[in-house]
């Protein structure tokens, strides 16, 4: 095999993400305390929710802007290496499918927020709104922004989406001549995740008003709803990797789910401790390597399916926004929840890694559709957090088992490196590893293996 090496484990320094974890749960707990104690009082709280979903709504439109043209951006580089980014590209845009549609069924089958009712002054409103909705034509006509720059201004999600796809596109003829305009609009991008960062630190106070604006209006039907929601998200996750990923998993390869999740414990450990699927990203890379996946496999699939394979986020998004339409008293209708689903495939593209931007598409989700469900975002913050560990874990083995089905279908699987293995014939080095090969514990180079097409 091929003597360079992947790059090193990064290591979490000054990490304080486990603080805001905590910091959320205290609040949550305090919320509902007060919310069942001095319910009166705890309805005066909703403000406190209501001006942290501000907060995430102000970011919505240069998250999407950005995170959509730097995805284009990846698309045009994961496609220019022939067959393996253009199998990946389409298996991650099947599976997201896949996902989004699952998490409609589930959503639409526990129905977890129905009965709440939390705001009857808000569904009369909306309902007011959607009778005297805009036509096709307009709707259509209203997706053109004023300018381009107003389109970033002025909150219409679709208008953002449009000019981002328009840039994307522009960037993407431009070829390398656009190679700066990217750059600059990844720096703008970090600067946004950094705010974005910054807001929410501001969660618990945000997650304390709500929980407790709610319990105090509902009681304990709130709590109750919130734990069908969580339990039902992850008994879907649970079933997504086990039954569907396993599934395809076996009919192409051969191979068991359960012994290669198995084979990446220590990296599921590892994202249940940061809440993160980016803190295992390089040993991802590892051991997909010594599993027996071309590098040149690895290298392409793993870092795109980071922004475009996210399976767990994909079922968050539409249980979530179900949920909140159910909660407020005005649910989705069939036409609006395929809307949604197709507007979720394009806007979840890059919401993996970084915390909040899950819940920013979801807020945007609901500004395009149904605008007058926005501030139920608020009732989701408080658990938000207990459901990221199951978002990563399922994005996390999600992408584990695309790396191996691409290789499977480009011919650059070895299948017996990948039994020896699981059979503990050929143990991942970890000492290795951490020196930076992650080549160690492989075996001998045996036939030459065909390199990766690019043409």
């Amino acid at each position: 095999m091929s003597s360079t090496t992947a790059p090193r484990p990064t290591p979490v320094r000054n990490d304080r993400t486990h603080f805001l974890y905590i910091a959320v749960i205290v609040a949550v707990i305090l919320g509902i305390g007060i919310g069942l104690l001095f319910r009166d009082f705890a309805v005066e709280l909703k403000p406190l929710g209501t001006g942290f979903v501000n907060l995430i709504k102000m970011m919505i439109s240069p998250i999407i802007f950005c995170t959509l043209v730097l995805g284009i951006g990846s698309v045009r580089k994961a496609a220019s290496v022939g067959k393996v980014g253009g199998l990946a590209l389409a298996y991650f845009l099947t599976m997201s499918t896949v996902a989004l549609g699952i998490g409609l069924v589930v959503g639409n089958l526990v129905k977890p927020g129905s009965g709440l009712d939390l705001t009857p002054e808000a569904a009369k409103a909306g309902r007011s709104e959607a009778t005297g909705s805009e036509s096709t034509t307009e709707f259509l006509l209203h997706i053109i922004p004023k300018t381009i720059v107003s389109s970033l201004t002025e909150g219409s999600v679709l208008q953002t989406v449009f000019v981002a796809l328009l840039v994307g596109f522009a960037l993407q003829a431009l070829g390398t001549a656009g190679d700066p305009i990217i750059r600059g609009i990844t720096h703008i991008q970090r600067l946004v995740f950094k705010i974005l960062s910054m807001i929410m630190w501001v969660a618990p106070v945000g997650a304390f008003g709500a929980i407790a604006a709610v319990v105090g209006a509902t009681g304990t039907d709130a709590l109750v709803s919130l734990a069908k929601i969580m339990i039902a998200f992850y008994a879907t996750c649970l079933i997504f990797v086990v039954v569907v990923l396993g599934a395809i998993l076996r009919a192409v390869t051969g191979l068991n789910i359960f012994q290669l999740l198995k084979y990446l414990g220590r990296e599921f450990l590892l994202i249940v401790s940061t809440s993160s699927s980016e803190t295992a990203l390089p040993r991802l890379i590892g051991k997909m390597e010594h599993l027996g996946v071309d590098k040149g496999v690895v290298g392409i699939t793993v870092p795109t399916g980071y922004s475009f394979n996210l399976d767990g986020t994909a079922i968050y998004l539409t249980m979530a926004s179900l949920f909140i339409a159910e909660a407020m008293g005005q649910p989705f209708s069939l036409g609006q929840q395929v809307s949604l689903l197709v507007f979720m495939i394009v806007a979840s593209k890059g919401a993996a890694g970084v915390t909040g931007a899950g819940l920013a598409t979801l807020a945007g989700g609901l500004q395009s559709h149904r605008p007058d469900l926005v501030d139920g975002v608020g009732l989701i913050v408080g658990i938000d957090r207990f459901m990221s560990e199951a978002r990563a874990l399922t994005n996390f083995a999600g992408n584990a088992v695309a790396t191996v089905l691409v290789g499977h279908w480009v011919g650059l699987f070895d299948k017996d490196q990948a039994l020896q293995v699981f059979a503990g014939e050929d143990p991942f080095d970890e000492a290795a590893f951490a020196a930076g090969d992650t080549h160690a514990g492989d075996v001998p180079e045996q036939q030459p293996k065909a390199s990766v097409d690019v043409s």
